[in-house]
Formats: structure tokens, C-alpha cells, sequence
């Protein structure tokens, strides 16, 4: 991940608009306070650290520029004397300002917070400061009005996969088309998450194929949540309730993660369907492949289903057993397909 960290503000993949505004701030030598957010993984560290390469050289770096995360303390106290100090003091021989760089800043105290926004109104002359954050409810007011606001969102397949066979190509790590979709699925818009699983699949497995893909981010594999849905529709309770727990122990899968991809099915209805009914190693009798065609369930009947779900996800949540809820999710399941038996 820190191998491939973009170093230049060209080199950053997307969110082409805000890259494009910070470069005429920079240029136009009027860049202001920022507040970057979004979701981890899309770029906001590297683009502000871009940035700052960009502005000072090599040797004034240490000197110019003052970064802070999370991991570092950053109460009240150090707000009022590090930062402060850092903040206060001119450059002697270099016109232009400081920056300084509080990464993950909505792990910062309200008093701290409410301590720098003085700082930053103060200092505004001969330093820049750049609040970074994953999620702006947690910086105080205060602090967001005083900064221009930009919102990292999480990246599109169509900027992950060229980045991601970049490093592939470096490295020469083996990965098949299939691997390549489902790291970009399962890394859903997170940069860094995709190009860590890519790194620990291909060390595990050598190859990075969607089974190595899933087996390694102990995912659910698609093939699994299809025979589990086929249980719960097609078999009688005890069977369907004693399948899943063998492939729960075998393959040591979370409840949550098979009730999250579960709910992505219910919610497609027909596409996922054909891959149940077209399975070559179970050719269904026809009333089963009647039974599951209505996993796309009429209207009434899914959101019924749904609330079951959502009231499943709560309870797991709450801290209960899997075991008590999984009979639960089998029980909303085989009294949907009754209410769908007894409409046709």
C-alpha cells in the first residue's frame, strides 16, 4: 500500500474535480484551510500529502510541514503547545506558509476541536491547516465553516481496475478475470482494502482467483449463499438448519456475513436466480425449481420477508446467539415460501 502510494497530484486516480481545484489553489498561491472526508481508502492522506511535495522541497519539508494522526496525542494541551508554537512562529527566509496536516481528526476531543479553531483564525497569515476525516458529523461546526469542504467518495471499478492491474503488473502477481471482479467487489470503493487483499491472497495462494479471493477476506463464496438459499427454500427445517450449520463450522462463516449477502439477493429478486436454477451439480425436481423462481417474491410477501431480515440483523447486533438466529432466519424463510405456495 505505501509502495504504491501516489506521490504527485497527477498520479491520484480519481476525483478529477477536486484535484483539479486544489492544483489552481496551489498554483494561484491561494490555497485555503481544507476539511477532506469520505470514506477510508479513497485518497485523501496521499492527496494532501501530494500536495505538500509539491509546495515544499525535500530538505524544508520537516520544517514546514507538521503532520498529526490519530495515533499521535492531540488533546487540548498539545492543540495549545506544539501546534500552537508550530502555528505562531514565521519562516525566516521563506515567504509562502506552514501546513499542517491533522489526519483522522474526528477522533479529536470537542475540546481540542474548539481549542484549534482560535488556532486556526489566528495563524491564518502565515499558516495552512488541512482537517482530514472520515466522517464530518464528528468535526464541530465551528471548525467545518472555517475550512473549504471536499468529500472523497468511495472509487468507481472503472478507476480501481487500472490502478489495480498497475500493481499487478509490477509485481507479477497471477490474477484471473473472475479474481479481479471480486476484489473490486468486496473492496467496495476502498483503494487500500483491494490492494491489501490482492497482496494476501496471492502470498496465500499463489494465485488470485474469486474462490482464493473469498476464502481469504472469509467471505461467504457465491456458490455457498446459493445452496444455502436452495436449503432454505427446497428442504424441512431440521435438514436445511443442519446443512447450514455444517458449512458454517466447515467454512467458519459469520451469520452477519451470510444474512448481508442474503439480503442483496432478496433485494434482486430474478438475476441472482439463475445461477441457483442453472447449477450443473443439483438438477432440481420441477416444483423446487418452481419454489425458488419465487425468490423474486411477490411485493407484499419480500417486505415482509425484509423486515424479518432487518429484525435478524438488530438481534445479532445486540450481541445474541447465532445459533437461536439462524433457526429464525430458516423459520422467515420457510413461512415466506408457505404464504408463496398458498398465493399460487
Amino acid at each position: 500500500v505505501e509502495k504504491y502510494r501516489p506521490q504527485a497530484l497527477s498520479e491520484l486516480v480519481s476525483h478529477r474535480d477536486i484535484l483539479s481545484t486544489v492544483q489552481r489553489f496551489i498554483s494561484e498561491d491561494r490555497l485555503p484551510h481544507l476539511l477532506l472526508y469520505g470514506p477510508p481508502g479513497t485518497g485523501k492522506t496521499s492527496t494532501i500529502l501530494a500536495c505538500a511535495r509539491q509546495l515544499y522541497r525535500e530538505r524544508e519539508f520537516g520544517s514546514m510541514v507538521l503532520e498529526l494522526n490519530a495515533s499521535d496525542d492531540r488533546g487540548i494541551d498539545i492543540v495549545r503547545g506544539p501546534i500552537l508554537s508550530f502555528a505562531s512562529t514565521r519562516t525566516i527566509f521563506k515567504k509562502g506558509f506552514k501546513l499542517v496536516i491533522l489526519d483522522e481528526a474526528d477522533a479529536m476531543t470537542q475540546d481540542a476541536q474548539n481549542a484549534l479553531r482560535r488556532v486556526i483564525e489566528k495563524f491564518t497569515e502565515n499558516t495552512r491547516f488541512c482537517l482530514i476525516c472520515n466522517y464530518l458529523s464528528k468535526i464541530i461546526p465551528a471548525l467545518q465553516s472555517r475550512c473549504t469542504r471536499f468529500r472523497f467518495g468511495p472509487l468507481t471499478p472503472e478507476l480501481m481496475v487500472p490502478r489495480l492491474q498497475h500493481v499487478i503488473q509490477e509485481e507479477g502477481v497471477d490474477v484471473t478475470e473472475d479474481g479481479m471482479k471480486a476484489l473490486v467487489t468486496l473492496s467496495s470503493g476502498d483503494m487500500r482494502r483491494a490492494l491489501n487483499i490482492l497482496q494476501s491472497t496471492s502470498m496465500a495462494f499463489g494465485k488470485v482467483t474469486e474462490e482464493n479471493v473469498y476464502t481469504c477476506t472469509g467471505h461467504p463464496l457465491k456458490s455457498d449463499i446459493a445452496n444455502i438459499l436452495d436449503w432454505m427454500l427446497n428442504q424441512d427445517f431440521s435438514t436445511a438448519y443442519r446443512k447450514i450449520m455444517e458449512l458454517k463450522t466447515l467454512k467458519g462463516l459469520a451469520l452477519q456475513d451470510i444474512l448481508t449477502e442474503i439480503h442483496l439477493f432478496v433485494h434482486r429478486g430474478g438475476e441472482r436466480l439463475q445461477m441457483i436454477l442453472e447449477r450443473p451439480n443439483s438438477p432440481l425436481p420441477f416444483t423446487e425449481c418452481f419454489l425458488l423462481s419465487t425468490v423474486d417474491f411477490p411485493p407484499s410477501i419480500r417486505i415482509q420477508l425484509l423486515i424479518k431480515l432487518a429484525d435478524i440483523e438488530y438481534r445479532l447486533a445486540a450481541g445474541t446467539s447465532e445459533k437461536i438466529q439462524l433457526s429464525s432466519l430458516i423459520a422467515a424463510f420457510q413461512v415466506t415460501r408457505d404464504l408463496v405456495v398458498a398465493e399460487a
